[in-house]
């Protein structure tokens, strides 16, 4: 396949384009600054991009099979760059008549899993109102999601570790795996990858954690 990379430079957004090269596929990775880009390839293209203007994005999305995103706050001063960034690639996307988006969101965003016990609600709830601003965030990039033409997937993680990939995560269309606690960012962008053709996840939040 031939796959854009937001957000190539992070954690998650870094291990999606290792894997994919790894998998075969032709990868665009979309950065602000290349020399932070530790991975390479021949199957690989380096965009230069501050992703404030469509039209600039156009082309590292054209003829595109899928757009994959890491994009997010790296802290909570950083809330506001998910809803707006991705709003920018939607509009490029759009312009360009490619359909198919999966980004990143996080755990508590959706809905809490049923019959989780008291520890998982009260940790659930303290994450929650320590990094509010950041989920007020992620909430507005997917209505921002929801509102376009995208057959779009979120991906909601809960604690992100840096650990090899494992392989052995849980995903719950609609929902949260019950104590799901970790995952590996290795694990988040394999899921993301294997749900590329995944039309049950089309248009969904899938929840995905150990």
């Amino acid at each position: 396949m031939n796959l854009t990379v937001f957000g190539a430079t992070g954690g998650i957004g870094r291990e999606i384009v290792r894997q994919a090269l790894g998998a075969g596929h032709r990868v665009t990775a979309v950065v602000r600054d290349p020399a932070r880009l530790d991975v390479g390839g021949d199957a690989l293209e380096v965009f230069r991009a501050d992703l404030t203007d469509p039209e600039e994005l156009r082309a590292a999305v054209r003829g595109r099979d899928a757009v994959l995103s890491g994009l997010g706050a790296r802290s909570r001063k950083d809330a506001g760059v998910a809803t707006r960034l991705t709003r920018t690639v939607l509009r490029a996307m759009e312009a360009e008549g490619v359909r198919r988006l999966l980004v990143v969101s996080a755990g508590p965003v959706g809905p809490a899993p049923e019959g989780d016990g008291a520890l998982d609600r009260t940790m659930r709830g303290l994450v929650s109102a320590v990094l509010k601003d950041v989920y007020v965030d992620l909430r507005g990039m997917e209505t921002e999601l929801a509102r376009s033409g995208t057959d779009w997937t979120s991906v909601r993680p809960p604690r992100l570790q840096d650990k090899p990939l494992t392989g052995r995560y849980r995903t719950v269309i609609g929902g949260f795996p019950r104590k799901g606690r970790f995952i590996a960012r290795a694990d988040v962008a394999h899921a993301m990858l294997a749900m590329i053709d995944d039309e049950g996840t089309v248009k969904q939040g899938v929840g995905v954690a150990y």
